[in-house]
């Protein structure tokens, strides 16, 4: 995946910079999104690792995506064809969402809680994470029963757990000492 990756930061990047530019990062977003549901369609994978030359396998794809493709979005996807990149655009999606997340500076973030939590617990927790990590932030929430209590929240590199699972196993350990 990492040469994928490697594969893909350049085109990502590039796209990343005409939307910026062009003031269209919502429209690019979904530009990316259905080419690379295409890429990722059985049928056209066949096409993108065959022996379909580039110019024909350019056509192929833009016909496909007709619509939803710009005069740009489609000469983006000519010059992957010409360099033979089309399989890199799942990832090129994902680095391109990646460098859009930065550049509107929101954070992803995942808040794990015993039970279902309310609006206004929800709310709570995104101000004070909007407050300590300095960017907005989008909360993807789940129940883990395991838990039995309390929350653990992920950003990135950071993890709250304030669960109690983890803080019984902190007074166990503490007694074992």
């Amino acid at each position: 995946m990492s040469e994928m990756t490697t594969i893909a930061r350049p085109y990502a990047k590039a796209a990343f910079d005409f939307a910026v530019e062009k003031g269209e990062m919502t429209k690019w977003g979904q530009m990316l999104t259905f080419t690379a549901e295409v890429a990722n369609n059985d049928d056209m994978k066949e096409l993108i690792n065959g022996a379909v030359s580039a110019p024909q396998l350019s056509e192929i794809f833009t016909s496909v995506c007709e619509e939803q493709l710009d005069e740009f979005g489609q000469n983006f996807i000519k010059v992957m064809a010409e360099n033979g990149r089309l399989k890199a655009l799942p990832s090129v999606l994902e680095l391109f969402l990646t460098l859009q997340a930065e550049h509107e500076r929101v954070m992803d973030v995942e808040v794990t809680s015993a039970v279902a939590l309310s609006e206004s617990q929800l709310a709570n927790i995104g101000t004070k994470l909007e407050a300590r990590l300095e960017r907005k932030v989008k909360l993807n929430c789940s129940v883990d029963e395991t838990l039995l209590g309390g929350v653990v929240i992920r950003a990135g590199d950071l993890v709250i757990d304030n669960s109690a699972r983890t803080s019984i196993r902190r007074l166990s350990d503490a007694l074992q000492s």
